[in-house]
């Protein structure tokens, strides 16, 4: 018979330190926090946003993308962000009625900008990602990687002005702080990643 000892066994976790949100989780379906919360990672390296979680802004894939980055040792926070639903305000169907329209506050993008790398997950209309980003990136000044369920590239967001590490508009028509890093689509709200 065989005694092992367990308490210095390693199954290929580390830990990680968050300083939780100032306020509880939603319930069933809501996904991952309240809106306007912040989960801080001890080191500000890896900053994931969420949209304002709701009935079309389920964060399933932000807690799954969050989980993988940390098992590979990557200190993350993560933003969920208090106005991030609907449409960016210099969008074209912006002024549709009874459209939402997404902002972002001071505090919020001065917690985003304590990091070294964003990771905004966006949605599933092409104009409203690039938009969206555009807007976003206007106080975020870091390179940025969108995920989104969107088939989106780089030339999509050069056209309106933002900067990309691929594309880049001429200097007079650049409208951002920051710069899309990569972009990864085909990423469906409230269903498991595949990769």
């Amino acid at each position: 018979m065989r005694i092992y000892e367990i308490s210095n066994l390693k199954l290929g976790r580390k830990t990680h330190i968050v300083d939780c949100r100032r306020t509880m989780a939603l319930k069933t379906g809501g996904g991952l926090a309240q809106s306007g919360t912040m989960a801080q990672a001890m080191r500000a390296d890896v900053v994931v946003v969420a949209m304002s979680p709701g009935r079309r802004h389920v964060t399933k894939p932000v807690c799954e993308i969050t989980y993988a980055l940390r098992a590979a040792g990557i200190e993350v926070s993560v933003m969920v962000l208090s106005k991030g639903g609907g449409n960016a305000p210099d969008a074209p169907s912006a002024a549709a009625p009874g459209g939402n329209l997404c902002s972002i506050d001071e505090e919020e993008a001065l917690s985003i900008n304590r990091h070294k790398l964003a990771i905004l997950h966006l949605g599933s209309i092409r104009e409203h990602v690039v938009y969206k980003a555009r807007f976003f990136l206007r106080f975020i000044a870091l390179p940025t990687i969108i995920i989104c369920q969107a088939p989106v590239d780089f030339e999509d967001f050069a056209k309106i002005g933002v900067r990309t590490r691929i594309v880049r508009p001429p200097p007079e028509r650049e409208e951002t702080l920051g710069e899309v890093y990569d972009v990864i689509t085909n990423v469906v709200r409230g269903v498991t990643v595949p990769r």
